[in-house]
């Protein structure tokens, strides 16, 4: 069967509770688990909405969303990234609340009963999410998102810049109007929109958000994928944060903050950097690695990870293989 770019349900109620947007880029193998886990759940309210932004893999995708063609409205743009796939879902949303879902993850059947009960509770909040189990990786499988990347108290714009509090957008349920109301998703970065848009949302909205510790999504990693490179991710907040700087409107106290988790993202992706260098055998690299990220936040750990590399590098190699071999977590490079 060939698909229209705009396929249409006769089965669609006028007005769905819920609209829920799927992007989709290299993910056909997965995406037909995702839109099962989507009509299993036990809230039926629901509108899907697939956008197909420009994937190489179109005929197989197609192919997997051929199950449910009739229940979803199907998108297709030239590739501009998942930002902009996600706005194209929004201008077409009927629903006064928005999920969005990403092409290789899962619900659980209880996910949107759920977070619509939450969203809807203590007089309301404007975005909610939860916690995920990861799945597909060797260093994955078995823990979730909140035990890697916590979330702690009161979600504020404070506690987002610093990393105390972490959205998992395939978690996400959110209203719609105060989605439209900030400006949609940057489309300017490659990653990261979606943390630069809860930052708005917090900073400009004012937006009510809050979570629940419940695992309500399984989120795949897996070789490949966006969020299985810690650096890209490093990258693309790090990219967020510069956007950030600009602002007139911080107060002291979220300049410190973002001051300090620049500080804290640039170690971060140097260390990832320094590592894989090490790996791979580019000692020089993985000098100049680990390097800036002691420029950045001094540690005795890196000074003595720079110390071993200047005196022995391949014997220091060697020993960061066979521990990150017993503990199972080896970094790629």
């Amino acid at each position: 069967m060939t698909i229209s770019e705009t396929a249409q349900s006769d089965l669609k109620t006028p007005n769905p509770t819920v609209s829920i947007i799927i992007p989709a880029y290299k993910v056909a193998a997965f995406m037909q688990e995702t839109l099962d886990s989507v009509f299993a759940q036990s809230f039926k309210d629901f509108e899907v909405i697939v956008i197909n932004d420009g994937s190489p893999d179109t005929v197989e995708l197609e192919d997997a969303i051929e199950r449910h063609h009739h229940a979803i409205t199907y998108l297709k743009q030239a590739n501009q990234g998942a930002g902009a796939a996600r706005n194209a879902g929004l201008r077409v949303a009927r629903g006064r609340f928005v999920a969005f879902l990403d092409g290789d993850d899962i619900w659980l059947p209880n996910f949107l009963n759920e977070q619509l009960n939450l969203i809807q509770s203590d007089g309301g909040y404007d975005l909610v999410y939860a916690d995920a189990i990861n799945f597909g990786g060797p260093t994955s499988d078995g823990r979730t998102s909140m035990e890697t990347n916590p979330s702690d108290g009161e979600v504020t714009f404070h506690k987002l810049l610093c990393g105390e509090c972490n959205v998992i957008t395939s978690t996400v349920v959110a209203r719609k109007e105060l989605i439209m109301r900030v400006g949609l998703f940057d489309v300017t970065f490659p990653n990261s929109q979606d943390f630069d848009l809860w930052l708005r949302l917090a900073k400009d909205a004012k937006a009510r958000i809050t979570y629940q510790r419940k695992v309500l999504v399984r989120r795949r990693l897996y070789q490949g994928s966006l969020a299985s490179d810690s650096v890209k991710s490093f990258e693309g907040e790090l990219r967020v944060l510069e956007k950030v700087s600009r602002r007139a409107d911080l107060t002291a106290s979220e300049r410190d903050a973002l001051e300090r988790t620049v500080s804290a993202r640039r170690t971060s992706a140097n260390v990832i950097r320094g590592k894989r260098f090490l790996l791979s055998g580019d000692f020089a690299d993985a000098v100049r690695s680990f390097e800036s990220a002691n420029a950045c936040i001094p540690s005795w750990k890196l000074r003595l990870v720079l110390w071993s590399l200047r005196l022995a590098p391949r014997l220091t190699r060697q020993v960061y293989r066979a521990q990150e071999s017993r503990s199972g977590s080896i970094i790629r490079a």
